[in-house]
């Protein structure tokens, strides 16, 4: 789905006062679409704007189903946790989307892989989820510009920190950076996909914000 948004990204080239977050998987049908707007959902909640503060966010897939819709499955999982599925469309990975995209965060290693090779000076603002989940658990977030500067300084910064952490900070194993694809699968294996991005998600949107999830 195209972010929600008119402003493109700051560090790419682009004008500044917006900050572009890319989810990736393969169909651009289950996981980037999960992720995506619980994402929305979660800055949503955080920050109380509808263009939360300058941040778009949007998906895509290495072998997206151009135009289709979301899986069904995926739908439920995010009604369960209060968030929009509506007008969701399937993209497939352009060279454009990394262009514009100040942060990549990927469902799989593969994926992470696929977008770097794609070039565009990519591999610095290119993460699995749960790799950039993790380096973002040990930035001091004192270290970040304020709220008060504005949500996308603070993003670009967040970026900066967890690409330099990356080499010195690395998964206890191959897996733990992965978020297996649930196409096909039953709604149970489709909801603890959810929690386990949802669970990823928190520390994220807690960094880029400065805001905790309300309980």
């Amino acid at each position: 789905m195209r972010g929600i948004g008119t402003g493109s990204a700051g560090s790419n080239g682009s004008p500044g006062g917006s900050f572009r977050i890319l989810h990736v998987s393969t169909g651009n049908v289950c996981r980037s679409p999960i992720t995506e707007r619980l994402t929305r959902h979660a800055l949503a909640d955080r920050l109380g704007d509808p263009l939360w503060g300058g941040l778009i966010v949007e998906s895509a897939g290495t072998w997206g189903h151009e135009g289709a819709p979301m899986e069904a499955n995926a739908e439920t999982v995010l009604a369960d946790f209060g968030a929009d599925a509506t007008g969701f469309v399937g993209r497939e990975l352009l060279d454009d989307h990394v262009i514009r995209a100040d942060l990549v965060l990927t469902a799989t290693r593969d994926h992470r892989a696929q977008v770097i090779s794609m070039g565009h000076s990519a591999g610095l603002r290119t993460f699995t989820l749960k790799e950039f989940t993790r380096l973002v658990r040990a930035i001091d977030t004192a270290t970040l510009p304020p709220l008060e500067d504005g949500v996308v300084e603070r993003a670009r910064a967040l970026v900066r920190a967890a690409a330099a952490l990356r080499g010195w900070l690395l998964a206890p194993t191959a897996e733990a950076d992965e978020v297996y694809d649930p196409y096909g699968a039953p709604l149970p294996f489709f909801r603890s996909i959810g929690d386990e991005i949802n669970e990823a998600l928190d520390p994220v949107v807690t960094a880029l914000t400065g805001v905790r999830a309300s309980a």
